[in-house]
């Protein structure tokens, strides 16, 4: 079997993309199929969250997603050191993460 040279892929960033959405939020579901991401803001004293962005992923693609949010964070931790999580996780997730 001939094996091909990679494909190129070109990718646009628009502007508003390219500022980003600060998120301290984050809630995960997921039925059979598909997951669902939403990132939001939480503000101190506020009773609610707010989403300010929605992204829909199969199962597949979270799979791979996980592997390579492992892989950069591990590279980021060789460079910067270790990433201290603050404060009481169980407390955290009842906000999102």
């Amino acid at each position: 079997m001939e094996k091909r040279p990679p494909q190129q892929v070109k990718v646009e960033l628009t502007e508003p993309a390219a500022e980003g959405t600060y998120s301290n939020w984050v809630m995960i579901t997921y039925g059979s199929s598909e997951f669902i991401i939403d990132f939001g803001r939480f503000l101190p004293g506020l009773p609610k969250a707010k989403v300010y962005s929605r992204i829909i992923m199969t199962p597949q693609h979270i799979k791979h997603l996980l592997k390579v949010l492992e892989n950069n964070v591990s590279n980021y931790e060789k460079k910067f050191g270790e990433i201290k999580l603050l404060g009481d996780q169980e407390k955290a997730k009842g906000i999102g993460f």
